[in-house]
């Protein structure tokens, strides 16, 4: 099965598994920098050179070789479950591509005709309700995961712990896993840890979330979407992230972590 989602800076003075709508775009973008001193010019998503990832054939055996003898620091990055999916669905679901068009094709067709769901439209401002439709969202998303239908699970609402576990099973080890909610000091730890041809400066790096603007902004707080019906359904899919990474499932409004991940935690349980 190899490393999918691993990406490595071509010096290879880091390894990263990407964790989608976790910061990847900024995270990536951080490594692009620090091996050419400038920011790549587009969505790093789609780079196809500067930067090593499994998606590529030629950097399959250079990533495999680096990550079985563990030869640099790697590291992921995690995000509290409530709001990533609320991300996943305004991003994916409501929103524009950057092709210009709907996410996966028929996927948003297929939801508004099974599950009811309204995402509105560019022309009228994205008008909807936001609440209702996320909340059959959610049905949707643990369709997807329980019973892999009416289709397999997307990478962007998969469980986080799901991502991470690919790259423990398959014979890598992390370094570090770190917040969102607490980026700079999560990321300053990596570059404290890494020697680069390109000094980064992190206060100096702009965020790069590559789907701001896509979709609708959020109407309403966080805790607004989830009744005790959504709240059990995002336990049901996200169990293992709560536990594992420190998030407060009790209150959706608290978005920071309440403790520290435990790295050795992390590897038996993922590793199984």
């Amino acid at each position: 099965m190899g490393f999918p989602g691993t990406w490595m800076t071509e010096s290879e003075s880091v390894v990263y598994r990407v964790v989608p709508k976790c910061a990847c775009s900024t995270i990536g973008q951080i490594m692009y920098y620090s091996d050419h001193g400038s920011f790549f010019d587009g969505d790093i998503h789609d780079a196809t050179s500067g930067l090593h990832k499994w998606a590529f054939e030629a950097s399959q055996p250079k990533i495999e070789a680096n990550v079985k003898a563990h030869r640099s620091f790697t590291f992921t990055c995690v995000r509290n479950p409530y709001t990533r999916i609320l991300s996943s669905f305004f991003d994916k679901i409501c929103g524009i591509q950057r092709n210009g068009r709907r996410y996966r094709g028929n996927l948003v067709p297929m939801l508004v005709q099974k599950y009811g769901i309204e995402t509105g439209e560019p022309e009228n401002g994205f008008e909807f309700d936001q609440i209702r439709s996320f909340r059959r969202f959610l049905l949707f998303a643990r369709d997807t995961i329980r019973w892999r239908r009416p289709m397999e699970p997307d990478i962007h609402w998969s469980a986080m712990s799901g991502h991470i576990a690919t790259f423990i099973v398959n014979g890598g080890r992390y370094d570090h896993i770190f917040f969102t909610e607490k980026f700079d000091e999560g990321m300053q730890v990596v570059l404290d840890n890494i020697e680069t041809p390109h000094k980064v400066d992190l206060a100096a790096v702009p965020r790069f979330n590559e789907s701001e603007g896509h979709g609708p902004r959020r109407a309403h707080p966080v805790e607004a979407y989830f009744d005790d019906l959504s709240m059990h359904l995002v336990y049901e899919i996200y169990k293992r992230d709560f536990q594992l990474f420190r998030y407060d499932f009790e209150n959706p409004a608290n978005k920071m972590p309440v403790g520290e991940i435990d790295l050795e935690e992390v590897h038996a349980k993922l590793g199984r």
